[in-house]
């Protein structure tokens, strides 16, 4: 009688993540992916997610909003702009010792990643002297350090990149062909030739967008295969969900079917296989079981705190009892860590 033997069963086996490659996805392409039945898409962005990522790990990140309010773009999304009735009032930056104190919560709590933003369509000279201070506040405290300023010019960046900057957010929003319904106040390429300063500089790039803008999904994949057809690609993508705020422009938009947005996430970790994809803004709004739909399709990041930038996020509390529920653990990447991995405990 012959015997078959099987070959033993391995739920995970993650290996070093291979250089982010520049392989081209056409927005059709992308679109073929969001189109699969819901299965056969999880299926495949958790085949890859395996190939490059632990699936039971979560990246922790903190956002504080270090200068609030009176940007001159009119993003029509934000409640931050001087364009829109929405009761956010303008703010000083915030000192090197308020930064620091933050930065020690977010360290207590299991961040492993402190971002700053501020409300400027660029930052000054002046402004990015005192941004570079506290990046140095940051890297002190022995967490990644990454910004959100608006437009850089390269010596900008490369004054970010000398004070210990390790990630550079800057979103691209939407698919080309639809931003300028969004914001009208800069161009798109201009978006691009900031990420491309903050790539000359070495720092790595921070970019992801936001759903529920009123796009169909043909604007999702547009959105997805301008992001994956950088070169490289980020290695942080931020997927937001629209939170609809009184006073903006989008504040009445239809409510986005929770499944586009997983759909979105599983695709974005599809193309874009060694980067960090983040569960971003709109968490709140979503709920537990999407959030786990999510963490399943590929997500392995996420912003933890009470607040991001003047918007909601779960509380720290409510996200460690889902990490723990999961069974996902987190990775801390403190100075002198040498144990970086961290269950959840309840």
């Amino acid at each position: 009688m012959n015997m078959i033997v099987e070959a033993p069963v391995t739920l995970h086996r993650p290996v070093k993540s291979a250089p982010a490659t520049a392989q081209r996805w056409s927005v059709a392409a992308v679109q073929a992916l969001l189109d699969l039945p819901l299965p056969e898409l999880m299926h495949r962005a958790q085949t890859v997610h395996r190939e490059h990522h632990d699936p039971t790990e979560m990246e922790l990140a903190t956002l504080l909003s270090i200068k609030t309010g009176g940007c001159p773009e009119d993003c029509g999304y934000c409640p931050q702009s001087v364009h829109h009735e929405t009761g956010v009032e303008a703010t000083k930056m915030m000192t090197p010792e308020a930064v620091r104190e933050a930065v020690l919560g977010a360290k207590a709590a299991g961040a492993s990643r402190f971002c700053m933003g501020a409300a400027w369509r660029a930052p000054n000279d002046r402004d990015l002297e005192k941004v570079e201070e506290l990046v140095r506040v940051i890297k002190d405290e022995g967490l990644e350090a990454c910004c959100t300023l608006g437009m850089l010019t390269g010596d900008q960046a490369q004054r970010l990149k000398g004070a210990g900057l390790d990630y550079y957010n800057h979103n691209l929003d939407t698919a080309p062909e639809l931003y300028g319904d969004i914001i009208t106040t800069r161009d798109y390429q201009d978006r691009l030739d900031t990420l491309g300063h903050v790539r000359e500089a070495g720092i790595h790039v921070c970019s992801g967008g936001i759903v529920g803008m009123g796009e169909s999904r043909a604007g999702r994949a547009g959105l997805i295969a301008q992001l994956a057809n950088l070169a490289p690609y980020p290695e942080s993508v931020p997927i937001n969900h629209l939170v609809k705020v009184p006073g903006t422009p989008l504040a009445d938009e239809p409510d986005l079917d929770p499944l586009e947005f997983v759909r979105t996430v599983a695709v974005a970790r599809i193309t874009m296989p060694t980067a960090k994809v983040r569960l971003s803004a709109g968490r709140r709004q979503m709920g537990e079981s999407t959030q786990v739909l999510c963490f399943l399709a590929g997500a392995n990041s996420i912003f933890y705190g009470d607040k991001l930038l003047v918007t909601g996020n779960p509380d720290v509390e409510a996200d460690r009892d889902l990490l723990r529920r999961v069974g996902l653990t987190t990775r801390t990447r403190s100075v002198g860590d040498e144990n970086p991995l961290h269950p959840i405990e309840g």
